[in-house]
């Protein structure tokens, strides 16, 4: 099953990143283990860009969606037996990069071929 893992980070109090090794060891365990999908740090929330094409002309904005002091700092996508495994890892995750993780399950994983 897929799983979206969410990196939660926090302008007021941002996780460190002095543990990108710990999170590069992790990562390893999951492509061992056959849940590696991907993975991957996002730029600030400033360097987001916005596009909205649901009238008549898309209109493009600067800046994040929404203005929030938590932000997506990242993502993992897993494929693991059931949402145990997913939480187990989670909690790993979290420790090791030092965030708040959300996990969710894609409700209709496409793949390709």
């Amino acid at each position: 099953m897929l799983y979206l893992v969410s990196v939660v980070d926090d302008k007021n109090a941002p996780g460190s990143t002095d543990g990108r090794p710990d999170v590069g060891e992790f990562n390893e365990r999951l492509i061992s283990a056959g849940y590696w999908v991907l993975a991957g740090g996002l730029a600030d929330p400033a360097a987001a860009t916005v596009i909205d094409y649901r009238g008549e002309v898309p209109v493009v904005s600067d800046g994040p969606f929404v203005e929030s002091k938590e932000y997506l700092g990242g993502v993992w996508i897993w494929d693991v037996p059931d949402l145990d495994v997913a939480l187990k890892l989670a909690a790993e995750a979290s420790k090791v990069c030092r965030r708040k993780l959300e996990v969710r399950p894609f409700q209709e994983p496409v793949r390709g071929q």
